[in-house]
């Protein structure tokens, strides 16, 4: 069916929206000093142009034209709301349509945007404050969506953005790239938003799916602009990070949505092009020699990833990577993952020994992986007892539809419990 002239332009508009809306929020949020202030300016600003641009035609520079309207917008219902002598005070003069932000260099537009996202992720927040404005703001997610992704109603949801905005309010969280010195320590609540957005799509912590699709391509659209914003190396290794991970996804998975571990995945369902991409940035970002702990596990993945098979997967550089990461980063999920690494490389005797270290300190005892993997090893070993109570504490761990399957279907590869062992 052919488009008309009219449902033609509002095609346009509704791609202006989807390709503009969070810069021209990033900038009224600058202009305005107020988040509240700056969404409703941003849908009046919209609102006019669904009135106008079908009689003046959309203008050459479409995100100035909205920046702009929804200033005069935002001025407008101050006035309306007779607070216009103390709160016009709070607000810069106001520029002409003509001296929009296209007159400006690009690059102060995208600062707006770098400054929105440490804006979000600003330490004062609690983490859960964090990742909510990062997918509504910075991402553009709406609360529903946000709210589905991490399994709260949508009213509680909305409630801690609010929250976070006013603590943002009166707090006086400044609307800002950090400074040099504390550049390092915003920078990693940045990327660790980012990378908890990511996990979750890449390997959802509960429900029926594995996979959240829509989630991992935010956080890896997030990281590209950040990149784009900041070169700084861990970025680099953060977005690597990504790209190798993404490249497994449609392996991950089979027909019937039931977990396929790495060694068992068709590796010719993995995606050379972000395999490349993300070899080229760990590359970068190791050669920096500035780099941290998103590198590192980057540089690991990377080995996987480019291993022709599972069985010439190269075990002691991705051990060696581990105690790098463990240097970088001391963590009791660390040490599993490198305990895994030393059974593939050692044999399921070295990898069993160091997980019950583990197990005994206490850290991962409420950690399914911790007991998924001591029961694999028993499996290996033969040891089909202690493998089925650790599978069996491994399910009564794990949330997701998928890995329980799975754990379900390794128990019952271990055939039924021996007579013997009932009657004792």
């Amino acid at each position: 069916m052919e488009q008309t002239p009219e449902s033609a332009l509002r095609a346009q508009i509704e791609a202006i929206y989807r390709a503009e809306s969070r810069r021209v929020l990033a900038t009224l949020i600058r202009l305005l000093g107020d988040f509240e202030r700056a969404e409703e300016a941003l849908q009046d600003a919209f609102t006019a142009a669904l009135a106008q641009w079908p009689q003046d035609g959309v203008p050459e520079h479409p995100r100035a034209w909205l920046v702009s309207t929804g200033r005069f917008k935002a001025i407008d219902r101050l006035r309306r709301g007779r607070r216009h002598d103390a709160l016009l005070g709070e607000l810069p003069e106001p520029v002409s349509p003509a001296d929009g932000v296209e007159s400006q260099a690009d690059g102060a537009v995208e600062d707006d945007r770098l400054r929105l996202i440490f804006t979000c992720c600003h330490p004062a927040l609690d983490s859960d404050a964090q990742v909510a404005l990062t997918l509504r703001e910075v991402c553009g997610l709406a609360t529903e969506e946000v709210a589905s992704a991490f399994l709260v109603k949508p009213a509680t949801l909305a409630q801690r953005i609010v929250r976070a905005k006013r603590k943002i309010r009166d707090a006086g969280i400044p609307y800002e790239v950090p400074g040099r010195l504390e550049l390092s320590e915003r920078l990693d609540a940045v990327l660790r938003v980012i990378y908890l957005v990511y996990n979750e799509g890449y390997s959802a912590s509960s429900g029926s799916d594995l996979l959240r699709v829509d989630l991992s391509a935010e956080a890896i659209r997030l990281g590209r602009l950040l990149l784009e914003l900041l070169p700084d190396p861990e970025v680099m290794g953060l977005l690597a990070l990504m790209l190798l991970q993404e490249s497994r996804r449609d392996a991950r998975t089979d027909a019937s949505g039931d977990l396929v571990l790495l060694h068992e995945q068709d590796r010719s369902m993995w995606h050379a092009a972000l395999i490349e991409e993300g070899r080229q940035l760990v590359e970068r970002a190791l050669a920096s020699r500035r780099f941290g702990i998103y590198a590192v596990q980057a540089a690991i993945a990377a080995t996987h990833a480019t291993a022709a098979t599972a069985e010439a997967t190269d075990w002691s550089q991705i051990v060696a990577l581990y105690d790098m990461l463990l240097r970088l980063q001391p963590s009791p999920v660390i040490e599993l993952n490198r305990a895994v690494a030393i059974a593939m490389r050692d044999g399921p005797q070295a990898g069993l020994d160091l997980v019950d270290e583990l197990l005994q300190r206490g850290e991962l005892a409420d950690y399914h992986l911790a007991h998924a993997a001591r029961a694999d090893f028993c499996r290996r070993l033969g040891r089909l007892d202690a493998a089925r109570t650790a599978y069996q504490r491994a399910l009564a761990l794990t949330r997701q539809a998928p890995e329980r399957r799975f754990l379900e279907q390794r128990l019952a590869q271990l055939g039924p419990v021996q007579q013997a062992q009932l009657s004792r």
